[in-house]
């Protein structure tokens, strides 16, 4: 399917935060209604790799909203490099912002989508490293159906800014929609102990949840650099269509 993209502006309770929409071509005026995914990025916001992950969702018939997820921190726009100094102003990003500003960040996004006459209520969410987390972040909104996590970073460890009793792992019992896992086992940022904390908690929780382990690195999903697997890449991408294809 051809696809077509733009950027919007959305207003937030913390600023403007710049979106990069992509949608299936001719979208608005086709007749038809699509349904929607909430794309979360990496710490160095869209680089490449993340914009083409966006567009391939978007290709299997989907409205894909890719927000810039440290909007108050840096002039709209910003992409940061996959060297050191990236790494360090998003980290130095991540450390700052409170995950209070994601959830207005996603109620912006959730009522843009209800303004268009070509998008379904049905909205899924999904996300790579801090993407991940903000991705099982977004599915504590009752809104989201479906969430695909792969390999969130600081979920297990509930250490990101946030008020008491705001930790995004310690509210797992408020997911309503279906959840998937993914995790690389050589990911060192996430111990074999990390990723059993978060089963143990998502069981205790009730939740309706999926859960894949693989023999990969942290960032395997990323088409650049070594550590990408384009093999376990593909089979990633199938069961996430097939998964926000249900809901």
């Amino acid at each position: 399917m051809q696809i077509e993209h733009s950027n919007i502006i959305l207003t937030t309770p913390t600023g403007p935060m710049l979106v990069y929409q992509y949608q299936p071509l001719a979208a608005a005026t086709a007749g038809k209604t699509f349904p929607a995914i909430l794309f979360y990025s990496e710490i160095f916001q869209q680089t490449a790799p993340i914009a083409r992950s966006a567009a391939m969702l978007a290709s299997h018939g989907f409205v894909v909203l890719v927000p810039e997820i440290f909007h108050e921190l840096n002039p709209l726009g910003t992409v940061l490099a996959y060297d050191d100094a990236g790494k360090d102003k998003g980290n130095q990003d991540k450390w700052t912002k409170p995950l209070e500003s994601y959830d207005s960040d996603n109620q912006a996004m959730l009522d843009y989508l209800k303004s268009l006459p070509y998008v379904r209520p049905e909205v899924g969410a999904m996300g790579v490293c801090i993407g991940g987390h903000l991705a099982f972040r977004a599915a504590l909104n009752p809104a989201i159906k479906a969430s695909y996590c792969l390999y969130a970073t600081d979920l297990h460890s509930d250490t990101l800014p946030c008020g008491e009793g705001q930790q995004t792992l310690s509210r797992a019992a408020d997911i309503q929609g279906e959840l998937v896992m993914v995790w690389g086992k050589q990911d060192p940022h996430v111990s074999p102990e990390g990723r059993q904390k978060v089963h143990q908690q998502l069981t205790e929780a009730k939740v309706q949840f999926s859960w894949y382990e693989y023999n990969a690195q942290h960032a395997f999903m990323r088409d650049e650099g070594e550590r990408y697997d384009a093999a376990l890449a593909l089979q990633n991408y199938q069961q996430a269509v097939a998964l926000f294809r249900q809901m």
